[in-house]
């Protein structure tokens, strides 16, 4: 289709106007983190990087980052198990009801947050208050693990969807046992896929904070938990700055390289 050019002229702005209101609030954020001026006063004036300093100095902001640290990377590992293990029923096999185990792993992360932070909370209260256990760490890793684990199931469903089992019925024509299949064949060909879920995982976790509100506890203040909470105090403003402009770069990064190894990975058949 051929546009004209007042149409194409048209798409440009609105695609710039689209970014600038997502982007110009970001780079705001990432300014006044080295804004010298406490207030924020805006144009700077001038320019620091204190603020820096007093956010690593800070013993409450450290434990936030190292608790997200833990619960993202706790999530991450249970979501590759449980993603790439509903892949493979649903890649592999025939089944009854197949649709239905499909729907229901993909559903968490359409659902509103809110809904799953109340219904991970009466869970929680319910099942393991009695046995002693509390909100805590870990129910933020379980909170979290399950959204994480749509975006491995779908990463990996799709390269095993795309790879098909030619390779992995030659291995076993040429001799290989199940275990050397999956080790020589079928793991190297899913690596990338399973790295940029693992990653988008990570991300989802790290600056996740309703589902987090539900289930985290006093015990287990994540980063987003911790900024919401000093988000209106005058004397941890610059360091709430340096925090926002932190989860920034902190989020980008893992989603650019699981786009890098989506794109840049080719099917081996």
């Amino acid at each position: 289709m051929t546009l004209s050019p007042a149409a194409r002229a048209a798409l440009r702005a609105v695609l710039v106007l689209g970014l600038a209101v997502i982007y110009v609030p970001l780079l705001v954020v990432l300014v006044n983190s080295v804004n010298a001026d406490r207030a924020f006063g805006w144009p700077p004036t001038s320019f620091t990087g204190r603020w820096w300093t007093h956010a690593m100095d800070d013993p409450g902001a450290r434990r936030a980052v190292l608790t997200s640290v833990k619960a993202g990377l706790g999530a991450t590992a249970i979501a590759l198990v449980l993603g790439t293990a509903a892949a493979f029923a649903v890649a592999r096999h025939r089944f009854f009801g197949r649709e239905a185990v499909s729907l229901a792993v993909v559903l968490p992360i359409a659902l509103p947050g809110i809904v799953t932070g109340i219904a991970l909370s009466n869970a929680f209260q319910v099942v393991l208050k009695p046995l002693g256990v509390g909100l805590g760490l870990f129910t933020v890793i379980a909170g979290h693990a399950t959204f994480c684990v749509v975006t491995i199931y779908n990463n990996v469903l799709a390269r095993l969807r795309r790879t098909g089992t030619s390779l992995e019925e030659a291995s076993a024509d040429l001799g290989a046992d199940t275990f050397q299949t999956l080790r020589y064949v079928t793991f190297p060909a899913l690596r990338s896929a399973m790295l940029a879920g693992g990653l988008l995982s990570f991300a989802l976790s790290f600056d996740e904070i309703i589902v987090t509100t539900f289930t985290a506890g006093p015990g287990a203040q994540t980063l987003p938990i911790w900024i919401f909470g000093n988000l209106f105090r005058p004397n941890q403003a610059p360091v709430v700055n340096v925090l926002a402009a932190a989860m920034i770069v902190l989020s980008v990064v893992p989603i650019w390289l699981a786009q890098r190894l989506s794109s840049g990975a080719r099917s081996p058949v």
